[in-house]
């Protein structure tokens, strides 16, 4: 794999904005690391990072680039800083930025796929909440979506964190039934006419977010989405992300499993 700390300007942030991107190469004479290429521009993942970390937190705290080698996809860890991938009421436009001029910038810099059927999200935490609502927003775009110990339901959490959501979404009463609440994005889901994506959740039995994911698991399953649910005793830490994170490698409905 090809590791690349990248740093660029973004219009809708106003400022200077990063990322790390690990992108497929085979090499002949690699010692103790399996790789693969996919036979055109490279399948994405879009892997999202939680509340207290940034772009560097997958490849500091998991082995994700040895992960994702044997598959040929590439990975794109951005930035987003404390946002909820939001548009802040107080701040800036991040959701703006991840679902629009990101994939955008991205595929402008490396030789990424633009197809739907190429193009995956995941993430931890408030990342698992931004994958779903990725996917659950723009089903056209992309073909599964991740969340592992996501904050699936945040109008529940918005207490948990009253500093950020005041700046985030300025009055939390808002959330329940917007863009931005992943149950009212499940609704439209299972309502949209086209191909929709494949999800998958999982979360510890230990986790502090243990129950809200089984209400949007329950949620979900009522609405009759694709969803594929896991879970066990775990934590709320990276010993069990490290090893969820090849599950969902997995799982991704590449289209050479297909």
């Amino acid at each position: 794999m090809a590791f690349i700390d990248c740093h660029f300007y973004s219009d809708s942030l106003g400022v200077s904005a990063s990322m790390y991107v690990i992108l497929p190469q085979v090499a002949q004479s690699q010692i103790g690391l399996a790789s693969s290429v996919y036979g055109g521009k490279h399948p994405t993942l879009y892997l999202l990072h939680g509340l207290s970390d940034d772009h560097t937190i997958w490849m500091r705290r998991t082995s994700i680039e040895r992960y994702a080698s044997e598959l040929g996809i590439a990975v794109v860890m951005p930035a987003v800083n404390r946002s909820f991938y939001a548009d802040m009421a107080s701040g800036p436009k991040y959701w703006t930025f991840i679902s629009e001029e990101l994939p955008a910038l991205a595929r402008s810099f490396f030789p990424l796929a633009e197809e739907r059927e190429l193009n995956f999200a995941a993430g931890l935490s408030m990342g698992g909440y931004g994958a779903m609502k990725l996917a659950l927003t723009h089903p056209d775009r992309f073909a599964a979506a991740a969340s592992l110990s996501g904050a699936v339901d945040i109008s529940h959490r918005a207490t948990n964190f009253p500093d950020d959501f005041k700046l985030i979404f300025e009055d939390v009463s808002r959330i329940k039934g917007s863009g931005s609440d992943l149950f009212h994005l499940a609704d439209q889901l299972a309502a949209y006419q086209g191909v929709a994506p494949q999800l998958y959740q999982c979360c510890g039995t230990e986790d502090f977010l243990y129950e809200d994911n089984v209400r949007f698991r329950d949620y979900c399953r009522e609405l009759k989405l694709n969803l594929t649910y896991e879970e066990e005793p775990g934590q709320h830490e990276w010993g069990y992300w490290d090893h969820k994170i090849q599950n969902v490698l997995k799982w991704l409905p590449l289209p050479s499993r297909s």
